[in-house]
């Protein structure tokens, strides 16, 4: 069941539009910018893959949100206020920018061991489910504002928390410790085939 479905229609209607646009993007962008080319300079190539792999999958998330608005006539979160620039239906550049970096900010406290456990419990899946968790009661609080909104009934913190979170949090903290060459696949992978979608439903439909 919709619970909001107006939130689609003025999610909508300031879809990829510049009259809500500020200046403090410019800023926040070098700030990402600037941190991972301090990332670069250290050479952390293994934290890199982690924010990126976050990222790309983000992304595929937020696209297949977008479909389901004209499968379904509503996506299943939208951002109908609040934002400079809305990309697409449910992700704003703000919300962008910032998991652009979670998962390198993540990396930064798993051990040098994936194998390493506390109490019999391997510590990288400890830190996956306490990550997930922490952030869908994050979105579970935002969804309280009018800036960001669940507008099926079905959609709650349950289902984001292992839909959405678990998988984020487990291939930023899983990719960290593959190989390089699998590091690039993965993330290559996942921007190409986001690329391709893009370029489909936006650039020759016009559907998301």
């Amino acid at each position: 069941m919709v619970q909001n479905p107006q939130a689609t229609y003025q999610a909508l209607s300031i879809l990829r539009s510049g009259e809500n646009f500020n200046f403090y993007v410019i800023f926040f962008l070098v700030v990402v910018l600037f941190i991972y080319f301090n990332e670069i300079q250290k050479k952390n190539w293994n934290g890199i893959a982690a924010g990126m792999a976050f990222y790309m999958l983000q992304w595929l998330f937020e696209i297949c949100n977008a479909l389901f608005q004209p499968a379904t006539g509503h996506a299943l979160w939208t951002i109908p206020t609040g934002t400079a620039f809305l990309i697409l239906i449910g992700l704003s550049i703000e919300l962008s920018l910032m998991f652009s970096i979670v998962g390198l900010a993540v990396s930064k406290i798993l051990p040098e061991d994936p194998k390493e456990q506390f109490r019999g419990v391997p510590i990288i899946v400890i830190y996956i489910i306490g990550f997930a968790a922490f952030a869908s009661i994050i979105e579970f609080l935002l969804a309280m504002t009018p800036a960001f909104v669940w507008v099926w009934e079905y959609w709650n913190a349950l289902a984001v928390f292992i839909i959405i979170y678990i998988p984020l949090f487990s291939v930023a903290c899983f990719s960290y410790y593959w190989e390089h060459k699998k590091q690039k696949i993965f993330i290559c992978s996942l921007a190409l085939v986001n690329i391709t979608l893009l370029t489909i439903f936006i650039g020759f439909l016009g559907v998301i």
